[in-house]
């Protein structure tokens, strides 16, 4: 374990080593030098309920310990008092571990939640809303699914791959509907994404052999 874990991991503990520290140097030296350490305690504690052991989840995520990401995110006991957009990210990542174990309706609640906290960004808000509708099509809702994914993409997305699949999504749907004009302006525009991810670029080719077939 590195310094910076130790840090995070034992906020509380060592917050409560340096007020000790300071009342040590208070009575002992002068209370002219205890308030740095009493300071740095009061640090450590606000950026315990604030911040959590959030910053640390990046590299998790970068080095794909996912299980090590999950244990990070469970370490948080009280979400509610974590800064706005660091609750954001929380809920929305708690959202894609709960979609990964298949828990749909927990999934949906947490993206909900970290919706009505506030996205930082716009794109943010947009994939939220892109995974609200994969969840509402994965349970057969496809009219929630369709305004989720149409509002998806109004707000924006972070990248290309995530755009066609929304709008492959939302040609699927069209399809479903036999709405099958729209079905193919949607598909159009996933096509001119030009996904670079192998998995949406192919799910492209196959939708491509599905739209040909269409008449009109």
């Amino acid at each position: 374990m590195n310094f910076r874990k130790i840090l995070v991991f034992y906020r509380i503990p060592i917050a409560i080593g340096l007020i000790l520290l300071g009342f040590l140097l208070g009575f002992k030296v002068t209370w002219w030098i205890a308030w740095i350490p009493f300071l740095v305690a009061i640090l450590m504690i606000v950026a315990y309920f604030l911040v959590g052991p959030m910053t640390l989840i990046q590299g998790y995520m970068e080095s794909g310990d996912m299980e090590g990401a999950k244990k990070l995110i469970d370490r948080v006991k009280l979400p509610n008092l974590l800064y706005k957009p660091i609750r954001s990210s929380y809920y929305m990542l708690q959202a894609n571990f709960s979609t990964i174990g298949e828990d749909l309706d927990q999934a949906e609640a947490q993206l909900r939640k970290g919706l009505e906290t506030g996205m930082p960004e716009k794109e943010y808000e947009g994939t939220a809303y892109l995974q609200l509708g994969a969840i509402a099509q994965k349970k057969g809702n496809t009219k929630e699914a369709y305004e989720h994914l149409r509002k998806a993409v109004k707000i924006g997305l972070p990248d290309k791959d995530n755009e066609a699949t929304a709008y492959l999504q939302l040609s699927s749907i069209c399809i479903q509907r036999r709405d099958f004009r729209n079905a193919k302006i949607y598909f159009n525009k996933a096509k001119a994404c030009k996904a670079t991810n192998p998995q949406v670029a192919e799910q492209v080719k196959e939708m491509a052999k599905y739209i040909a077939r269409i008449p009109g």
